[in-house]
């Protein structure tokens, strides 16, 4: 009997320590934090912010700033750089030096170019038009260092013409370090730019009527075998139609960009009537948000603009100067501007002779009374001399 009593006791004691140890770890496991979402954003050490980092919007027809958000914050511009590709070699092909039916060599290195790619093999080829094609609609980094190397040479050969194209355009917070936009490798930097830069860059590219001709491109066959077909980034096209879309009218380029150092960024454009607004947004911490924000801040753009063109009708274009010219400058003394032209006097009317004849076959009568004289003086002069 005492023998079972013990036992009863040892099993009411070994249950109550099993009980009070596990509570003891439900607390613990309690006390953890919860596993992140499955859309996380971007790790901590970023420079992307909620809802971003820095936005500007403009009017695409003369610069005017509508709206700006810390439009001046440096950030990563990731793959929104291959713009300022693009634009170099738009203004190459107008120049005459570049075609579009040229021949373009992927080499070996661009062929080991990581991230989003085409798959380039080495010594493959195609035409320049293809070529851009792949590097503004798929994003692709293996074509956009291919066509670095067609034109400069070199990478860095190419990476010298983008920063002498920004500095001309007045981009004076961006350094470019690559052809891509992609995270830099040990030792190397990032690409630095900010949404001011950015709107200075659009501004110029709408310049050049085959912009919108790739960056609206939504779908493309890129090569038959292997078949490849290539999907633009921005979801919010007009005309886009894959996954997720988040179509805004009118709207038809320019560039996304993302890196995780940086964030999402955005270049976007939309046209509504003869009004149209380039709206930029660096670094936003998810894609959705960055998408969200580009078409409130489009939206708010085009009827800004509206409303302004309504208050503001467009000025007639004034009529060219003109040239100035120097010849008579004395010296030391300033050029004087030229007097205006005056409106020439009417001729007086030519009024009728007194026989009824008109002037002009009395100027007749009296040229040939002349001839006639002319012809006898000569005819007594030629008589042989006595």
């Amino acid at each position: 009997m005492k023998k079972l009593l013990r036992v009863g006791v040892l099993v009411v004691l070994t249950g109550l320590v099993g009980t009070s140890w596990a509570a003891t770890k439900t607390k613990k496991a309690a006390a953890k934090p919860a596993p992140a979402a499955a859309t996380k954003p971007v790790k901590s050490d970023s420079v992307a912010r909620e809802p971003y980092l820095g936005a500007i919007v403009v009017d695409a027809a003369d610069g005017r700033v509508i709206l700006e958000d810390n439009a001046d914050a440096r950030g990563y511009p990731a793959s929104t750089l291959k713009l300022m590709d693009l634009l170099i070699i738009l203004e190459k092909l107008e120049s005459g030096a570049l075609k579009l039916t040229d021949k373009v060599t992927a080499t070996a290195e661009a062929s080991k170019v990581g991230g989003t790619q085409v798959w380039l093999r080495d010594n493959e080829v195609f035409s320049l038009d293809e070529m851009l094609y792949a590097m503004m609609v798929q994003s692709a980094n293996d074509a956009a260092t291919a066509l670095a190397i067609h034109i400069a040479g070199s990478k860095e050969g190419f990476i010298e013409l983008m920063n002498q194209r920004a500095k001309a355009l007045g981009m004076d917070n961006t350094v470019f370090h690559s052809v891509h936009g992609l995270p830099p490798s040990s030792g190397q930097e990032h690409d630095v730019s900010t949404p001011r830069d950015f709107a200075r860059l659009c501004l110029e590219l709408l310049k050049h009527k085959d912009t919108l001709r790739y960056t609206s491109a939504t779908e493309r066959q890129f090569r038959v075998a292997p078949e490849t077909i290539i999907r633009n980034h921005n979801h919010l096209l007009e005309n886009y139609r894959g996954k997720q879309p988040r179509n805004f009218k009118g709207c038809d380029g320019l560039k996304t960009g993302y890196i995780k150092s940086g964030g999402y960024c955005i270049a976007t454009t939309a046209k509504a009537g003869d009004n149209r607004v380039i709206v930029v947004v660096f670094g936003s911490l998810l894609s959705d948000v960055r998408d969200a924000k580009a078409r409130e801040l489009m939206s708010k753009g085009l009827a800004d603009i509206a409303a302004w063109r309504a208050k503001h009708p467009a000025a007639p274009v004034p009529a060219p100067a003109p040239s100035v010219q120097s010849t008579a400058a004395t010296p030391g003394l300033p050029l004087q501007p030229p007097a205006p032209p005056q409106p020439m006097p009417a001729a007086p009317p030519i009024a009728p002779s007194p026989s009824g004849l008109s002037g002009a076959m009395i100027a007749i009568i009296a040229l040939s009374g002349v001839v006639a004289i002319l012809v006898g003086v000569i005819f007594v002069t030629r008589r042989p001399r006595e």
